[in-house]
């Protein structure tokens, strides 16, 4: 197989070690010619290098590596760009989830107005600079991206670049796929071939057949009800994601139709959400200290003792895995399929053509082929077209510099009670997030 050259956009991250891991660990599946490593900040950015240098050297000592905050250097002559940038840092993060509490409304990374909205708007530069800059030097590489709100990215690169050659994915689906394998005692989550159908963190499995063809989901929704989620790995024991799990059966109690994605808790139960959330500790600070933390103690750990210091192997490996397959399976036309976020196009039938929905599809070599299904029902069509909207008027809001149009993206998301408080929120979010926003009129 031909070797191909990939650059890791927004390398300072916390997830960037296992991206490595996965590249290199199925370096048959995707053999490397080169790693670039890229982002905007370089002290976090070599820090993530010192610690996985160790791994590097042990798995791949040949592979020609390259760590760079010149966007030149780091995009020509590659064939893959796994984006994954976070503008503004948890410092905006944080921002976002707290605004919203102030009002008693939902404060969730990707969620809501924070998440949705003000991260969405403030993101899509810095996706529109990752894609332009990967287009100029590397014109027909690909660009995986994960960076977040993907709804309201899709969105946007839709309307600015057509989404030709790039591909919006989250791990979040594949990630619920490996609980339900551990649940039914199978070796992985790719031994499950799911239906499913909704927008980025919003959408629902409809069937989850195993190798055999057997739909294992009525089975599924009985262990849910009986049992509860199964916590597939560590990251999703800590206090926040428990109370996701044990929340995830509630959903299943009161929509037991199709097993969720668990982000809707934060739309389907919105004020009991934001009620059970601390306005001045959130999610935010709990990474800082948490995952952040460890990354900068494995730092002190190399500085220590550069020579003998072993880089950390990780066992959750959804995040790295997904992006790596779905890459392998473009370079090489394998045709794998996957839940990836696509233009509908008729895949859902009663929704617009021109929604980003996240469905299942076939990915080759031109890109991915999506399964189409029959229309979905009015409760779930309901849900999607209000989301949906919200998703389009805050890329309107960005495109079109318009406060109104961003305010109604807020008013309408269901996390929200009344255009009195979307309006006070906007007012805030406009003030914390200064120039990561255009100016709105």
């Amino acid at each position: 197989m031909e070797k191909k050259a990939v650059v890791i956009a927004g390398a300072g991250s916390t997830h960037t070690p296992g991206i490595i891991q996965s590249l290199l660990q199925k370096k048959q599946e995707l053999p490397l010619r080169k790693l670039a490593l890229y982002d905007i900040d370089e002290q976090r950015m070599n820090l993530v290098y010192d610690i996985m240098r160790q791994f590097i050297e042990q798995e791949a000592p040949d592979l020609d590596v390259v760590v760079t905050t010149d966007p030149e250097t780091a995009f020509t002559d590659v064939d893959f760009v796994f984006a994954q940038i976070r503008q503004g840092g948890l410092a905006m993060r944080s921002s976002d989830e707290k605004i919203p509490l102030r009002y008693g409304c939902v404060g969730q990374e990707t969620c809501g107005a924070g998440g949705s909205i003000s991260y969405g708007i403030r993101s899509i530069p810095g996706v529109f600079g990752i894609v332009e800059a990967a287009k100029k030097y590397s014109p027909d590489c690909w660009i995986l991206n994960y960076s977040n709100p993907a709804a309201v990215v899709a969105e946007a690169t839709r309307r600015e670049f057509g989404n030709e050659r790039i591909l919006n994915i989250c791990d979040m689906p594949t990630a619920i796929l490996l609980s339900y394998s551990k649940m039914l005692n199978l070796p992985s989550w790719r031994d499950l071939d799911p239906c499913y159908f909704g927008l980025n963190h919003f959408g629902w499995f409809t069937e989850v057949y195993d190798k055999q063809g057997v739909d294992r989901l009525p089975e599924l929704r009985e262990m849910i009800l009986n049992q509860g989620m199964a916590v597939s790995d560590r990251h999703h024991k800590d206090p926040d994601w428990m109370h996701t799990w044990a929340q995830y059966v509630e959903i299943v109690k009161d929509y037991p139709e199709y097993l969720p994605n668990s982000y809707l808790q934060y739309y389907l139960y919105s004020q009991d959400m934001a009620a059970g959330m601390d306005p001045n500790h959130t999610r935010a600070d709990s990474v800082i200290n948490g995952r952040e933390k460890e990354m900068f103690a494995e730092h002190e750990a190399y500085l220590a003792d550069p020579a003998n210091y072993k880089s950390p192997v990780q066992s959750f490996t959804v995040f790295g895995d997904f992006i790596v397959d779905a890459a392998a399976s473009i370079a090489y036309n394998k045709a794998e399929r996957y839940l990836v976020i696509v233009e509908n196009n008729g895949a859902i039938p009663n929704l617009p053509d021109d929604a980003m929905v996240e469905v299942p599809a076939y990915v080759r070599s031109w890109g991915p082929e999506p399964v189409r299904r029959a229309p979905i029902s009015t409760f779930y069509k309901g849900l999607i077209e209000e989301q949906l909207a919200s998703e389009k008027l805050a890329v309107d809001a960005y495109f079109e510099h318009s406060y109104q149009k961003a305010l109604e993206a807020i008013a309408i998301n269901k996390t929200i009670p009344s255009t009195t408080v979307a309006r006070k929120i906007l007012d805030d979010l406009i003030a914390a997030n200064g120039d990561f926003w255009p100016e709105l009129h």
